[in-house]
């Protein structure tokens, strides 16, 4: 199985950028990984949210295939313990996907088309953070979780 994130937008702030290349890299050891950015639209100021909803979604459906399963990080949607996503994660694999797809949406979130095409949606917290700031959290969340279906000493309960 592959995993890939997509975020819309790319991140200025060099520190985030650390962190992401960093976890992403300790992923890589665990798993085929891939972080996608989506280049932000231009000229949102003339467009409304829901357009801009809209225009965003486009570009994240034609990075997806058939077989592709969409995860949604999404304020409404599950929320897991660092245990149970990496349960979530084995049984990803366990299915057999090819590959599973988590996408972080812009600042106005996911378009209905979006939505009617995921698969399932995951909260990483019932806080609001930056679409910058989830980056880093998240992989670092995927990279917890294969230290603990490993067993190795990174996750402590």
């Amino acid at each position: 199985m592959q995993i890939k994130l997509i975020g819309i937008g790319k991140t200025d702030n060099q520190s985030i950028n650390s962190l992401i290349e960093e976890y992403a890299k300790r992923l890589n050891f665990y798993i085929k990984f891939e972080f996608e950015v989506i280049p932000d639209l231009k000229n949102t100021k003339s467009l409304s949210e829901s357009l801009q909803k809209e225009k965003e979604g486009e570009l994240i459906l034609k990075k997806l295939t058939n077989s592709d399963e969409l995860i949604l990080l999404d304020e409404r949607g599950k929320s897991y313990s660092s245990m149970d996503f990496s349960a979530y994660l084995q049984k990803k694999m366990n299915w057999g996907l090819k590959q599973l797809i988590f996408v972080i949406g812009g600042p106005y979130g996911f378009s209905e088309a979006v939505y009617a095409r995921a698969n399932g949606k995951i909260s990483i917290s019932k806080m609001t953070f930056s679409h910058q700031m989830i980056r880093p959290f998240f992989i670092e969340q995927l990279y917890r979780g294969f230290t603990i279906l490993r067993n190795e000493p990174y996750h402590h309960e």
